[in-house]
């Protein structure tokens, strides 16, 4: 037996004692396989049999496919993102394009019985009912997949918001920052999307470019065709990047030495003074709120560190990829900090759940007497290919004296 698995009584002898292990792996089981049974349950009862009288060879191949949608899903991310670096791609994408799908069809499913009650109300019966339900819920489902799909792999259109800074001086009124984050270059090849953006971000001619995080998921050698052309993007001033989440579920060293070969300022845990108009403005940048936690040696987020040296007269922009992170900027007095990480949401109504974490899920807002935070919905997607209600965007930031 295991050392671990044992422990001493008082009189210092061994007894055995259930591995922690264990029952912590039985747990996640247990929660995930209950969210799984809702995913699929709710959408199999919603268009199989609530009241919609199918004929039973309809039923008996509905149950079938959503039986093995229930065991596929499971099965795809573990082997597709589980650990390792040798997965293969194609089988994350699909993995991850079937968890969309389910996604979508529950939240349908769900909202569905809100037009049964009202079929109810107004006299319709069983199974014409039933079926109006189940009929209406895939068109849709198929509506907005086919629209999500394409949302999530245009190229995204410019956001522009102008932002008063009290104490801007008269050479910085007008400065431009572009912004762009969670590209995630992923099992996707996106290497055309990814030049695609880079050249409507040229066209920003913007005096400070910044990458916000969550650049990929994957290896630098994985993703370098994707993230190649970000070798080629265009500021007057400055280029910067600062870590996201997901660099730390692969190499988050490698991803910051790699911005900074191709000539970018990765912002890990310090800052750069950017002039313009014989005035100055301190850029600044800290690792990811889950950075310390990674267990990535140096690495861990230090707005103290970033900002040490810095004229903290002079007006500040930090880089922090979760909104969350504001808290600290607040007290810090910083006067704009731009995130991240929430995608908006990237499909409907998941910008709920995303809100019980982030402060903001999208725009601006105010944290504190002086700090502003601008959260954008992000350049590209994670996982499912769909954004449904929650837009990706390139971002141009005008800074203005108020």
């Amino acid at each position: 037996m295991r050392n671990e698995d044992m422990t001493t009584d008082r009189r210092g002898e061994a007894v055995d004692t259930p591995p922690r292990r264990s029952r912590g792996r039985w747990r996640r089981t247990a929660i995930v396989s209950a969210i799984l049974l809702l995913l699929f349950g709710v959408p199999w009862w919603t268009l199989l049999l609530a009241g919609t009288a199918w004929p039973t060879p309809v039923v008996v191949a509905g149950t079938a496919l959503f039986a093995a949608a229930f065991v596929a899903l499971p099965a795809m991310m573990l082997v597709g993102r589980g650990p390792g670096r040798s997965r293969p791609d194609w089988l994350s994408a699909a993995a991850d394009a079937l968890l969309g799908v389910a996604w979508v069809l529950f939240v349908w499913s769900v909202l569905g019985h809100v037009l049964r009650l009202a079929l109810f109300l107004a006299g319709v019966d069983d199974p014409v009912r039933g079926r109006a339900v189940a009929v209406t819920v895939v068109a849709v489902v198929a509506v907005l997949l086919v629209w999500g799909y394409a949302e999530a792999m245009r190229v995204p259109r410019i956001k522009s918001v102008d932002i008063g800074i009290a104490g801007l001086c008269r050479g910085l009124d007008g400065l431009r920052v572009a912004m762009i984050t969670d590209t995630h270059y992923g099992p996707i090849d996106r290497a055309r999307w990814s030049a695609a953006v880079v050249k409507r971000v040229n066209d920003l001619a913007a005096d400070v470019v910044c990458h916000v995080g969550d650049i990929a998921d994957g290896t630098v050698d994985q993703r370098l065709d994707q993230a190649g052309p970000l070798a080629s993007v265009e500021a007057a001033s400055a280029r910067v990047y600062v870590t996201g989440n997901h660099e730390y579920f692969s190499e988050a060293q490698g991803w910051l030495d790699y911005m900074e070969s191709i000539g970018w300022d990765a912002l890990h845990n310090r800052h750069i003074v950017v002039e313009r108009g014989g005035d100055r403005l301190v850029v600044a940048g800290v690792d990811d709120a889950t950075a310390k936690a990674s267990g990535v040696h140096g690495h861990g987020a230090n707005l103290e560190a970033a900002l040490a040296g810095a004229d903290r007269t002079l007006p500040v922009l930090l880089l922090a990829h979760q909104p969350k992170q504001v808290t600290h900027a607040a007290r810090a007095e910083v006067d704009l900090q731009i995130s991240g990480h929430t995608h908006g949401g990237q499909i409907w109504p998941f910008n709920l759940l995303v809100r019980l974490e982030q402060p903001v899920v999208h725009g601006l807002s105010r944290h504190g007497d002086k700090t502003q935070l601008y959260t954008s919905r992000g350049t590209g997607f994670w996982g499912p290919p769909f954004r449904v209600f929650a837009p990706s965007e390139i971002t141009l930031l005008t800074l203005r004296r108020a």
